[in-house]
């Protein structure tokens, strides 16, 4: 059978473009090497609990088109992301605002607490930031870098932070208000029942065909006959057979749990920030559907620990290493994949960037209008 558009990726970017296409009449064949549609937005239920599979997913936007897109698909609940810190025995909030500054220093007012940041800033005396230590101190002051920064991006990225660049942080969200919304969009949710069956949704689209357990990169001649266009969501430099080199990714490891208790940690992410703890969060997965807090009855929890760690040949790779050295080799990559006429590269891993969800509906119904 031959189809107009081959789409490498049953995750978000692939599944809209798959759903926009059939709706125009297109047929389209989706492959993806898992053996689940949904790319890292996966959610199955494991003990009556919505577990995110590959880590946490909020939806949120300040785009009411794309906002009302993808609440075509499913109800979508009033989550609002919250994070917790943890270092040692402290708790703080996330991102930094009044609640946090209270329990650092015990400060009671905007004004002391920014001239609290000010001194530690001004103290510090740093000119240009010649790493991320020092673009952090120079943002936040000492104490906030030491105790909710340092560990925590060190354990991220695997490198101490005066051996990061200092652009990773261009900035880090302050905020002098008694407010824990950690986005500041104007739309944020979950989607009641999980992410899956919005991609199942998409993809039970007329002129669809979804093929999983399908390695594109191994049946890549035969696969690439069948279709006029190719929509490519892998890794741009696999697909080039690294070419001009290995882009560098971050990759996660999980560790879920059951648990025979109603409440693990209360809160839906709980951040550790001690380098010494070697996972970055404690995920509690019922917290997003608010099952501790709707009057339901679920004597067990699922809770997920994320540990980050280098990408190897295998693993599934979740953030570019966007410094100068990658960012060039990719700029390789693109020039080549500018001069392809029947392929179309898009998603995460196709433009080496990391998206947030409401930038991969945006791109992938700007690709649909474009080449469609």
């Amino acid at each position: 059978m031959r189809y107009d558009y081959l789409v490498v990726g049953a995750g978000l970017f692939g599944s809209i473009f798959a759903h926009e296409a059939g709706k125009k009449g297109k047929k389209v064949l989706v492959v993806d090497r898992r053996p689940h549609v949904g790319g890292n937005i996966y959610t199955r239920e494991v003990a009556g609990i919505q577990v995110h599979e590959y880590g946490a997913h909020i939806f949120h936007t300040s785009d009411e088109e794309v906002w009302n897109y993808i609440n075509r698909f499913a109800v979508f609940n009033r989550y609002t992301n919250a994070p917790v810190a943890r270092y040692g025995k402290e708790l703080y909030n996330l991102p930094f605002n009044m609640n946090t500054f209270h329990a650092m220093w015990g400060v009671l007012t905007p004004e002391e607490a920014r001239a609290r940041i000010a001194a530690q800033i001004e103290e510090a005396g740093i000119g240009e930031p010649k790493n991320l230590e020092e673009q952090a101190i120079s943002l936040v002051g000492r104490d906030i870098y030491e105790k909710l920064v340092k560990g925590y991006t060190e354990k991220q990225w695997g490198r101490r932070a005066t051996e990061l660049p200092a652009f990773i942080i261009r900035r880090l969200p302050v905020r002098f208000v008694y407010d824990n919304n950690y986005f500041n969009d104007i739309y944020q949710g979950i989607p009641v029942g999980g992410y899956t069956q919005i991609i199942e949704k998409m993809l039970d689209t007329d002129g669809v065909e979804v093929r999983l357990n399908t390695d594109f990169l191994q049946e890549r001649e035969s696969l690439s006959e069948m279709a006029d266009r190719i929509v490519y969501t892998g890794m741009i430099d696999a697909y080039y057979e690294y070419c001009y080199g290995e882009l560098e990714y971050r990759s996660l490891r999980f560790e879920t749990e059951i648990l025979e208790t109603e409440n693990y940690q209360g809160n839906a992410v709980v951040n550790y920030t001690e380098y010494e703890v070697p996972y970055t969060r404690i995920i509690e997965h019922k917290h997003f559907e608010f099952q501790c807090q709707n009057g339901k009855s679920n004597p067990r929890t699922v809770i997920t620990k994320e540990y980050p760690h280098v990408w190897n040949h295998g693993d599934e790779p979740y953030y570019p290493m966007n410094d100068e050295k990658n960012n060039s080799m990719y700029e390789k990559y693109r020039a080549k994949a500018a001069g392809e006429e029947k392929v179309i590269f898009g998603g995460r891993l196709g433009l080496y960037r990391y998206f947030d969800m409401h930038q991969v509906v945006r791109a992938a119904l700007e690709c649909v209008a474009t080449f469609c």
